[in-house]
């Protein structure tokens, strides 16, 4: 009697363990929605580019309305699901959208990637934490471009639009007495891309006049689906 009263302990014990053991655990939350991959997305923004020549006297302004939206999806070349990500520009909010450009874009792994003029770029890296980095040119033949996360999952208002929750990535940072340059980027949850800060600028020592350089500042509109 004993002996099956153990017997029926230990059945117990063991059916416990088996039932904890092929319990699920949640599955990690990897953010992929700050990429904002998805069809029928699109993206407003306004654009302030500057263009920098002293030896040919150019010193441009231009100011201009950007829209990207998220297309068809197909296979590419390496066999990888990606999907179309469409860029239209006009000069005023009168004017009708003109296709400009068409990128693509994709989820390799952990890596958000944007494939511009046939340059494989590393975006975002997923989950996103702040000791996180990674070379945005790895797959190009560009220059090495560390990126990092300044912050994390962190509101912000740009344009007088309240954004929940936001990545900010920073790609370079150099300043001395010639040389000025500052780029980072900020993704919204569900949306993409809402802010582009890109700023290479080159003085002549001793002058604050930019002899060569660009600067490009990308801002988010509104955004929706179609």
């Amino acid at each position: 009697m004993k002996s099956k009263t153990n017997y029926k302990i230990l059945s117990l014990l063991t059916a416990l363990i088996v039932l904890i053991g092929c319990k699920k655990e949640n599955p990690p939350n990897f953010h992929f929605e700050y990429f904002g991959l998805a069809e029928g997305r699109y993206v407003v923004y306004d654009v302030v580019e500057m263009q920098h020549d002293s030896a040919l006297q150019i010193h441009d302004t231009l100011r201009y309305q950007m829209k990207t939206f998220w297309g068809n999806a197909y296979v590419d070349n390496e066999g990888r699901e990606a999907r179309e990500y469409l860029i239209y520009k006009r000069d005023s909010v009168n004017q009708p959208w003109v296709l400009s450009d068409v990128w693509y874009g994709l989820f390799d792994g952990i890596r958000g990637e944007l494939v511009e003029e046939n340059q494989r770029k590393v975006k975002l890296v997923f989950a996103p934490t702040l000791s996180k980095g990674w070379d945005a040119n790895a797959y190009n033949l560009d220059d090495e471009l560390e990126c990092y996360y300044r912050e994390i999952h962190q509101d912000t208002t740009i344009n007088n639009y309240q954004f929940d929750s936001t990545l900010v990535v920073e790609q370079q940072t150099y300043y001395n007495l010639i040389d000025s340059v500052r780029m980072y980027e900020t993704y919204a949850k569900h949306i993409g891309l809402v802010y582009k800060h890109h700023v290479d600028n080159h003085y002549q020592f001793g002058s604050t006049e930019v002899i060569l350089g660009n600067e490009l500042y990308m801002s988010f509109v509104t955004s929706g689906w179609e």
